[in-house]
């Protein structure tokens, strides 16, 4: 398994269903931040994927896919990204995709090239959250108990909270980076600024912004600051 993402600090995450620019991307890509993510949760097809890779390739920097759908997986990628939602009662979100996944492509697998996520999904009103199903109104200390089995008990390299547009509860991210010891901790919702990002380095290990980038370029450009800020000199 690639441990790569262990050294990212800042990330940003592109949706192959959205539009970007080529001057976009390239200040994107050339911002200073660890690493590009490509996913989204609906509208992700082979073509989009294929077509967002082979621009983001022009400049040198980490590329990793989250896989949402298997129609989706594209060769080509530095690093795959395999979610499990860990607050959904569905067992779909959990194994039953991935074995689907496996059962289809078995050994073609690069198993060194994959890490799994485990998500625990807090935006009640996300595309992700009504897709999966996923139980979003608990607190901190339940937040912890899962990240706690997801690093001890599942033995899963990413524990991933993530908020979706919406800025989270920074303190229950402090509650489950406590709860973790090999597991990296993934920040993602609502990191629109500077402070944001500032804020959420703090808390977490990893800080993924995305939604800014098609809204607001100048201050996604700013959240690589406020993550390096975050880190002391």
């Amino acid at each position: 398994m690639s441990r790569m993402f262990e050294t990212w600090r800042h990330v940003f995450k592109l949706d192959p269903d959205r539009e970007i620019s080529d001057e976009a991307l390239e200040a994107v890509c050339l911002s200073g931040s660890d690493a590009i993510l490509v996913g989204g949760s609906s509208g992700v097809t082979y073509e989009n994927t294929v077509e967002l890779m082979s621009r983001i390739r022009r400049y040198e920097l980490p590329c990793a896919l989250e896989v949402s759908t298997l129609e989706s997986i594209v060769p080509g990628f530095d690093l795959y990204l395999i979610p499990m939602v860990l607050n959904t009662d569905r067992a779909e979100w959990i194994v039953g995709r991935h074995r689907e996944g496996i059962e289809s492509f078995g050994e073609l697998i690069p198993w060194d090239m994959l890490a799994a996520e485990g998500y625990i999904v807090l935006n009640p009103d996300s595309t992700v959250a009504r897709l999966t199903g996923a139980e979003t109104d608990i607190g901190a200390p339940a937040a912890a108990a899962y990240a706690r089995m997801a690093d001890k008990l599942m033995r899963l390299p990413i524990v991933y909270i993530e908020y979706s547009g919406t800025y989270g509860d920074l303190d229950l991210v402090r509650e489950v980076r406590r709860a973790t010891s090999e597991a990296a901790v993934f920040y993602g919702g609502g990191v629109r600024d500077y402070q944001a990002a500032l804020n959420a380095a703090r808390a977490a290990d990893t800080v993924v912004v995305g939604n800014v980038v098609y809204d607001d370029l100048p201050s996604a450009l700013n959240t690589v600051r406020g993550v390096r800020d975050a880190d002391p000199a």
